[in-house]
């Protein structure tokens, strides 16, 4: 093992849910490898946790094919400076998560220095870039994936992959009170609340907040809006929120009361209905029981190019895993004012729209659970193949100086 007898492993995590997923992972680990020591790429939750983070996560979380390419040098920059600390470093083992425009390529990186790859929350290779199977197949020794139909994919491509449960399928619901929560955020427990969830980059909150706002304005001053911020937000980035929030809310003929507040699970769990961003807060919603409409936005050539090579017949996670659509979507030109509030009044109104929707998303989250803990069945698998490298005598090959620059 490396330095003082513990076990060195590099772990990568680069945006607000995988940023998640590596704080839990590594205070599971932390019980069973008290000497572990943790470093990469990550944010400030896991620092937190003793973690020492070569690039912050807030740093490089981008969304889109342009908003990609626009931030390469910049992603470059800190990929290399992330290659070097393997290099320099020598980690037993490396722990990947989500994130694959970067995390492929480290796994590249981290075989050809002979140190083992685990890779936890699966790109979603069977809906586009499927030619990145043969990355996978080369370069991650164990796919660890959160959806059940994502292990029979790797399986029919010859890829070690396993099932684990989605991790926030563990969480106990928010213990917070209505009126607690209503203290807490300067809210009225008697109005009805509704959550807004915009996204957690600021690409989508760009792209997304000014449409909601405007439905926000369309379905009454009678309610209150819940607008959490993730926390990988930078200062810059919140400020620039309020600023547009504040700018959005000023142009509507009947304001919305529109509230930025920090926990997103505890709007989910008390608000009524809610409007939320594509990716893993609809998972949220859905296992909380919060029922929600779907909604997206990216750059018109982001979506011109993804509507040639994204192939699955819905684009929310939870549509795709209860095989129908159970939520609405409203997607780039369907996604307007007008349409949310259509789909948005039964969620409000309707008992039987509401109950209908509660139902399905039970039975997702019914698929979404593991035999055992996701994170817990995680750490036990890292720790396997950190003792399998120790009994074997492994260790990281010897890094030719050119690999370094």
């Amino acid at each position: 093992m490396a330095g003082n007898g513990g076990p060195k492993i590099f772990l990568s995590a680069g945006e607000a849910s995988g940023e998640h997923y590596g704080t839990l992972l590594i205070a599971a680990l932390r019980q069973l490898e008290p000497t572990a020591e943790f470093f990469g790429l990550g944010g400030r939750r896991m620092e937190a946790l003793g973690f020492r983070p070569i690039v912050r996560s807030e740093d490089v979380a981008v969304m889109g094919i342009t908003e990609v390419v626009r931030h390469m040098p910049h992603i470059y920059g800190e990929y290399r400076r992330l290659r070097a600390s393997i290099a320099a470093e020598k980690p037993d083992l490396g722990v990947l998560i989500d994130f694959p425009d970067v995390n492929l390529s480290l796994a590249r990186h981290l075989k050809r220095l002979n140190v083992p790859v685990i890779y936890f929350v699966s790109p979603q290779l069977w809906a586009w870039k499927k030619y990145r199977i043969r990355s996978v197949q080369r370069y991650v020794d164990r796919m660890l994936v959160i959806f059940p139909f994502e292990e029979r994919f790797y399986d029919d491509h010859g890829v070690h992959a396993e099932f684990v449960g989605h991790p926030l399928a563990e969480l106990e619901a928010p213990r917070v009170s209505r009126e607690e929560f209503a203290r807490q955020a300067g809210l009225d427990s008697s109005k009805t609340w509704i959550g807004l969830l915009p996204g957690s980059r600021g690409k989508e909150i760009r792209l997304n907040l000014p449409e909601i706002v405007r439905a926000a304005g369309m379905v009454g001053q009678d309610y209150e809006f819940l607008l959490p911020l993730a926390p990988t937000l930078t200062t810059e980035q919140r400020d620039h929120i309020r600023s547009l929030l504040a700018e959005r809310i000023a142009a509507q003929p009947k304001a919305p009361h529109i509230v930025l507040v920090e926990d997103a699970r505890a709007v989910l769990y008390h608000a009524r209905a809610s409007v939320v961003a594509s990716g893993t807060a609809t998972v949220e919603a859905a296992l909380i029981g919060n029922p929600f409409i779907v909604v997206y936005r990216v750059s018109p050539l982001s979506y011109a190019v993804a509507k040639r090579v994204v192939d699955v017949p819905h684009v929310a996670m939870v549509n795709l895993i209860a095989g129908k659509r159970i939520v609405p979507e409203l997607i780039q030109g369907d996604f307007t004012a007008e349409n949310v509030v259509l789909h948005l009044k039964p969620l409000l109104d309707q008992d039987e729209a509401r109950a209908h929707m509660r139902a399905n998303l039970r039975r997702v989250g019914d698929m979404l659970r593991g035999e055992q803990s996701a994170i817990g069945r995680v750490a036990q698998i890292t720790c396997q193949m950190l003792n399998k490298r120790s009994t074997s005598g492994e260790r990281p090959t010897q890094v030719p100086a050119n690999v370094m620059r």
